[in-house]
């Protein structure tokens, strides 16, 4: 059996830490479905307006498709502390490491970089493989009494300040607001990224992450985050 991408996702998140626990939780964060020929074709999404929403097959390329699979992961909500069975969890080291995601979609565009599907709410790392889209039917995908095992619901938002030198490299770094930038920020901030077992370090209180070719530097405190500075990465 042999799976092709239909394309690569090009989205803000460069960087591992801080993508999203799920799709949707950060609607600031949009990106683009490259598609690859013969898959960038327009008849082939005929019919797709009428959804606001598609799933996305995908692959855990970053760091998994050599490195295996074992029975039992520790996972992020369980502060690493618990074990439970690999297909009890969405972790990414699977025996074949396929992901699914449920993204609203914003269209198909054609310009100088061939047809892409644009999309909102990702939790996908930049440059992931996509291997089909299909579209999201709310009778059927939707089941509301659904049981969801050992994932509690998500913490509330913590509140985000931004410093006058965040805000100020924000206007900089993205002048028309193209990106969305503050509110990226602020959103993947507010679901709090830093791992679960960090509590067992209660004495450290900055922390750093990469969107885009950015360095986001913050700083956590009782009254909740601040967003000390927006730099460029090295090498961005």
């Amino acid at each position: 059996m042999q799976c092709d991408p239909i394309g690569y996702i090009r989205s803000p998140y460069t960087d591992k830490f801080g993508i999203p626990r799920q799709p949707g939780l950060v609607t600031a964060a949009e990106a683009r479905l490259e598609l690859l020929p013969p898959f960038a074709r327009e008849e082939a999404f005929k019919g797709i307006d009428g959804f606001s929403h598609v799933w996305l097959i995908f692959v855990f390329h970053a760091d998994c498709l050599d490195a295996g699979w074992h029975p039992t992961v520790r996972p992020p909500r369980l502060g690493g502390r618990e074990t439970v069975g690999v297909f009890a969890s969405r972790a990414p080291y699977r025996p074949n490491p396929i992901g699914i995601s449920a993204v609203e979609h914003l269209g198909l565009e054609r310009d100088g970089r061939g047809l892409a599907l644009r999309l909102r709410g990702i939790d996908l790392l930049d440059g992931t493989p996509v291997l089909d889209v299909k579209p999201y039917v709310p009778y059927a995908d939707a089941i509301p009494r659904a049981g969801s095992g050992f994932t509690p619901p998500p913490l509330p938002a913590q509140r985000v300040v931004l410093s006058a030198q965040a805000l100020d490299q924000i206007r900089t770094a993205d002048p028309r607001g193209e990106r969305r930038l503050r509110e990226l920020i602020e959103q993947v901030l507010a679901q709090d990224p830093r791992p679960g077992y960090m509590d067992r370090y209660p004495e450290r209180r900055e922390f750093g992450l990469r969107l885009y070719e950015l360095n986001v530097r913050w700083q956590v405190g009782p009254e909740g985050v601040t967003v000390v500075s927006v730099s460029a990465a090295d090498g961005g």
